[in-house]
């Protein structure tokens, strides 16, 4: 489907994507990290040198993004319900030790921390990391928990002072969450809304690139593009292509049907370069990858909430191929339409573009086609 050199690019991005689920806390990491909360309400603290950040992603479109390097750890408040979380992360160092992953600190030669802590390393390993003993007491709740561990209301308390609610108005800092439909929507009709958010808009983006959403939410960070988006039964988003970004796609809530289309890889030299089409019927929870420069649709087959994550998107454009307005191919002109298109002439090529009054969202039935069926959940198919 893709080339070695795209497959290997599409599977370390996607090392970078997880869903998470939590019932109590995470333990400390190191990370630089995108978060955007899915259910419940998060309440997550950011460790600096002098200080510490609480705040609460309150329910709703709301987004918090942490610098290179911050130690974070997030909690769960309510223990009645569940906090799913949908994060694009660099591979995270933890302080705390756990069965399923070491503290960073472990891996430093024994003098280099009896010198750091002008301790003997007994004490230091008993202390920072368990011990012998206590790693053999704890072995089966760590191997049940990981970096996600239990704790009482009391903790939780004292873990949410000062902590501030992303819902409130007042917060400004750079650090603090943002609502990710805090702005009117750049395209918008009755089948649906995509949204993008800027620096110069969203002052705590920092070095974001962009933010998109469509009735989603989008959001770019340094080389990467968020995307958080919502269409109603029966709408089409109409195809285009990211020039340089490859999609990450998680279905939230509701279910679609995606068609993409590729160069199919060449066996040979001579062979001559197949364009197939590859289709997926996805639902709540399904992850699918989308390479750059690939044109795609999402055929909403339910009420329908995505989240995307564009990697590598710093200068990345958004190109529809159908559509009234922003459409790439109008801009072409009309002698090389004559040439690009011998059997039609430039008028019949601009006469059909125009025959889409819809721009970025459409009903996903022809008005000479309506019915069809709705697709069943499967296996990428090719033709």
């Amino acid at each position: 489907m893709l080339n070695m050199k795209k497959r290997k690019y599409a599977k370390e991005n996607l090392k970078k994507f997880q869903i998470e689920e939590c019932k109590s806390v995470s333990t400390p990491m190191n990370q630089k990290e995108k978060f955007s909360k899915k259910e419940g309400r998060a309440l997550i603290n950011l460790v600096k040198p002098d200080d510490r950040d609480p705040y609460y992603l309150d329910r709703g479109n709301y987004a918090q993004r942490t610098l290179a390097g911050t130690t974070v750890y997030l909690v769960n408040p309510d223990k009645k319900n569940d906090l799913r979380i949908i994060t694009l992360a660099i591979p995270n160092f933890f302080l705390s030790s756990t069965q399923d992953q070491q503290s960073y600190l472990q891996r430093f030669s024994e003098n280099i921390l009896e010198a750091s802590f002008n301790s003997e390393f007994e004490e230091i390993n008993r202390v920072l990391f368990g011990g012998e003993e206590r790693q053999q007491q704890c072995e089966q709740r760590q191997q049940q928990e990981g970096v996600i561990v239990e704790i009482s209301k009391e903790q939780i308390r004292q873990l949410s002072r000062r902590a501030k609610s992303s819902s409130r108005k007042t917060i400004s800092s750079e650090d603090e969450p943002f609502n990710l439909r805090s702005h009117n929507p750049i395209y918008s009709n009755n089948f649906g809304k995509f949204f993008e958010i800027t620096p110069e808009k969203n002052p705590q983006l920092g070095t974001w690139i962009s933010c998109s959403v469509l009735w989603i939410s989008t959001k770019l960070l340094n080389n990467d593009l968020l995307f958080l988006c919502s269409q109603i039964l029966g709408a089409l988003l109409l195809p285009h292509f990211n020039s340089k970004a490859i999609v990450i796609l998680v279905i939230d809530e509701g279910e679609a049907s995606i068609e993409f289309v590729g160069i199919r890889e060449q066996q040979q030299e001579e062979e001559i370069r197949e364009v197939r089409k590859y289709r997926a019927e996805l639902s709540e929870d399904d992850i699918f990858v989308i390479p750059a420069a690939y044109p795609f649709v999402v055929n909403a087959t339910s009420n329908l909430n995505f989240l995307a994550f564009g990697v590598n998107a710093e200068n990345n454009q958004r190109n529809f191929l159908a559509g009234d307005k922003d459409n790439v191919v109008s801009q072409i002109q009309r002698q090389v339409k004559e040439l690009a298109f011998p059997a039609g002439s430039a008028r019949d090529v601009e006469k059909l573009i125009k025959n889409k009054k819809k721009s970025y969202f459409a009903d996903a039935q022809p008005q000479q086609k309506k019915g069809g069926r709705k697709g069943r959940k499967g296996p990428l198919s090719t033709e």
